[in-house]
């Protein structure tokens, strides 16, 4: 039957969907896409129940708990998800379901904030362990290390009462998420896609110092399980989490009618673009918990409560703009630039348009009346263009051939979205460009973080790499006005630039910038010319003699070197001292040459970073998934399936301490 072929269509793709955004926190379809997927399988169940299966998604919670992560943690107390509504008349529908077994029920209203759950579990009043919903029945995945950097969490209860379990959801402010992506983009790092992904991302990954440093938030929204006192009412949980110190949901409104819970709803609707933090719907849960124990749940979802989905607000626009910009990483966005509109709230006037092939798709031209949208979202997105109203003359925008900025001709690599600047000295790129001059796999100036990049660019100290080398001429001036610090940490930081000039050419030549030249290509190009200026000297057919150098880099590196302006700074480079040529006194060190590394779990002594470069410094290579052609597994802490995987094919795992020993 041709409603079975479509139960089973959407099963797959449903089940597609809810891998993406519980367990690769990297999701396809909006929020509102989704839920009317799940809507139309539900319908489909609702009227032909004998379909349902036990794979369904219906029938269990979206994600799973991941080994790599950290170690699994079977859970007390399920963490179940919500059934959503989407209309006045299913909320009303809960209501009156409830007040009919218990009238004089009362109900709270909340936001829901779109994060990642995370529950909480103080035994004497101590935090002992932080465990995220993984597959919300049997497991989840044990961050507490990261939980305890999270400035949200409270370690240690003014009660010590003897047992304490919450949960809550780690989000992420809006100027968090921002202050994420610019640091991701000045690395040349992939961007986040919203703050729940990075939220998501930040809480699963095994480096506690970047989860400190991506500032990550938690609201508590409900007590799972307490032992040593009581709550009669979800609202009496509240109050003793916050003489607590604990942050719970803000403004939740205890209601009793239906008309109170449905201004509630609208009042969070009305207010979701004043928040600081994404939402995506409003709660409504019974507050007497002995009701709640009386109702129970289902498989997936407990009985006393519901969420509620705000529609996506949508409203026309003229488009009256499109606005190149020029990012750090020489990324070239358009932005469409449109009368303003209210959308959530708040008033918007422009939204990305991504790339060139997005312009295509939507045939958007400039006095085009588009529709602009946000579902609960922090950004605006233009959802498609009415033609029919298309001003006559307009035609759809074509990316320009030059840079915006510096007048450079742009290039859009093979294979990708993105059209970029090919001026690597273009104006807009200097914060990025100095940003991996310092860095640690090139100059690796130690305490030359971004935010000094930043700054010493703003005041004018730094406008080309060569001007890092006169930063000792300012070292008074720096101290006066406290950029770097006071006189202890400008001292270091210029110290540690001078020591840099003693630097290995290798480490220079991957610092400039140059298109598929990084550490390894560097050091194998360094091997074969010996100094910076028998390189510059090459021909093409030269440089194609290194070894892994194709036709392609061979010409980023031949074009680079013919370039005025790249060769002055290399100049400039050299007479403040910079170091361009191998020290051939220097004996090589090859004892794992042939070898090939799989790093995973976490080391004793040092961190993932620092293993692959010991690796590499004694001819050793490191690949990111275990082969045939995989040595050895360098494995810690909580390795994860690599050590499983790794046994399957026979091949070598080994600890910290016996690479250490072969290193002797």
């Amino acid at each position: 039957m041709i409603y079975e072929d479509r139960y089973n269509e959407l099963k797959k793709i449903i089940n597609y969907h809810n891998d993406r955004y519980y367990n690769q926190d990297n999701p396809e379809v909006s929020d509102y896409e989704y839920d009317m997927l799940m809507q139309e399988l539900k319908n489909i169940e609702r009227e032909h129940p004998e379909v349902i299966t036990p794979d369904s998604p219906t029938q269990h919670v979206g994600g799973n708990a991941k080994r790599e992560s950290g170690v699994l943690v079977r859970h007390r107390v399920p963490m179940l998800s919500l059934r959503d509504v989407f209309n006045k008349e299913d909320v009303e529908q809960f209501v009156d379901d409830v007040k009919a077994q218990f009238p004089d029920v009362e109900f709270v209203v909340e936001t829901k904030i779109d994060g990642l759950s995370m529950a909480l579990r103080y035994e004497d009043g101590k935090l002992i362990t932080a465990i995220t919903r993984g597959d919300g029945i049997v497991y989840g995945e044990d961050v507490t290390v990261n939980a305890k950097v999270i400035n949200d969490v409270v370690k240690s209860l003014k009660d010590k009462i003897p047992y304490l379990e919450i949960r809550g959801e780690v989000y992420m402010t809006k100027q968090a998420f921002e202050n994420v992506n610019e640091h991701q983009e000045l690395l040349g790092k992939k961007v986040f896609a919203n703050p729940r992904n990075c939220a998501a991302g930040t809480l699963r990954q095994l480096d506690s110092k970047v989860t400190k440093e991506r500032n990550l938030s938690l609201f508590i929204f409900n007590v799972q399980d307490v032992r040593g006192m009581e709550f009669k009412t979800h609202t009496e949980g509240y109050e003793f989490l916050k003489k607590q110190g604990i942050k719970v949901i803000e403004n939740y409104t205890v209601c009793k009618t239906t008309g109170e819970i449905w201004d509630a709803i609208e009042r969070i609707g009305e207010n979701r673009g004043d928040l600081d933090y994404d939402i995506d719907g409003a709660v409504i849960k019974i507050n007497n918990l002995a009701y709640r124990t009386e109702l129970g749940s289902t498989s997936k979802v407990p009985k006393w409560a519901i969420a509620y989905k705000y529609p996506p607000e949508e409203k026309e626009t003229k488009l009256l703009d499109i606005q190149l910009t020029v990012g750090r990483t020489g990324r070239i966005t358009p932005v469409a630039i449109f009368e303003p509109i209210r959308l959530c709230g708040t008033s918007v006037s422009r939204a990305t348009l991504h790339n060139q092939d997005f312009i295509d798709e939507l045939d958007v031209g400039v006095g085009d009346t588009i529709v602009v949208y946000k579902s609960g979202e922090i950004i605006p997105k233009i959802k498609k263009v009415i033609h029919e109203k298309r001003p006559e003359g307009t035609v759809k925008f074509q990316f320009p051939d030059k840079c915006p900025v510096c007048g450079s001709p742009v290039a859009r690599e093979e294979g990708a979205a993105d059209i970029k600047c090919t001026n690597i000295n273009c104006p807009s790129m200097l914060v990025k460009r100095i940003i991996n001059f310092v860095s640690r796999d090139c100059m690796d100036i130690k305490g030359f973080g971004a935010a000094y990049v930043e700054q010493l660019v703003d005041k004018g100290y730094i406008d080309d790499i060569p001007d890092i080398y006169h930063l000792n001429e300012y070292r008074d001036k720096l101290v006066e006005e406290g950029i770097i610090g006071k006189e202890k940490n400008t001292d270091k930081l210029l110290d540690a630039i001078e020591n840099s000039k003693k630097n290995e050419p290798q480490r220079l030549l991957a610092s400039l910038g140059i298109s598929n030249v990084g550490k390894s290509t560097a050091k194998e190009l360094m091997k074969y010319f010996k100094s910076i200026d028998n390189l510059i000297n090459a021909d093409i057919d030269e440089i194609k003699k290194v070894s892994d150098i194709g036709d392609i880099s061979a010409s980023a590196i031949f074009e680079y070197f013919k370039n005025e302006d790249n060769l002055k700074i290399i100049s400039e480079l050299a007479k403040c001292g910079v170091n361009m040529v191998m020290n051939e006194n220097k004996e090589e060190d090859n004892l794992l040459e042939g070898s090939k590394f799989v790093i995973t779990g976490t080391l004793p002594s040092m961190g993932r970073t620092e293993a692959k470069e010991l690796i590499e410094k004694h001819g050793g290579k490191v690949s990111g998934s275990v082969s045939k052609k995989t040595t050895y597994v360098l494995a810690g802490d909580a390795p994860g399936s690599k050590v499983t995987k790794a046994q399957e094919l026979g091949v070598k795992v080994i600890s910290e301490a016996e690479l250490l020993q072969m290193l002797k």
